[in-house]
């Protein structure tokens, strides 16, 4: 039997293993800053490549709520607008204002897109 490298599925392709390094922070020597950097991505890829795989299978089995899970698993981050609710709701509770100011405002934000 010879030592070859594992390139099992789970193995990031060097290409992005490459486009990791590129994102990565400039200073590699600070804090290991580099080295984290990729270990955080392989793990978020190779959480990723899982999830299809599991994703695939149930779908293939005739489950109809691989989308759901894919969902759970991958929540999408609040938007600019939920975000700046959020810290409105945190603002306005930490300050008198009066109810029209506040309502105002709310009510602006709450006009806006989720893009």
């Amino acid at each position: 039997m010879t030592n070859q490298p594992l390139t099992s599925g789970i193995t990031p392709p060097p290409e992005l293993v490459q486009q990791w390094r590129k994102s990565g922070p400039a200073d590699a020597a600070v804090n290991n800053a580099y080295e984290c950097h990729i270990a955080t991505r392989a793990a978020q890829w190779g959480a990723d490549q899982e999830l299809e795989a599991c994703c695939h299978l149930l779908k293939k089995q005739g489950f109809d709520f691989v989308e759901e899970l894919r969902a759970a698993r991958r929540p999408k981050p609040p938007s600019l607008k939920e975000q700046a609710l959020i810290h409105f709701e945190s603002y306005a509770a930490s300050f008198e204002t009066s109810g029209g100011d506040s309502d105002l405002i709310r009510r602006a934000l709450e006009t806006l897109t989720d893009d």
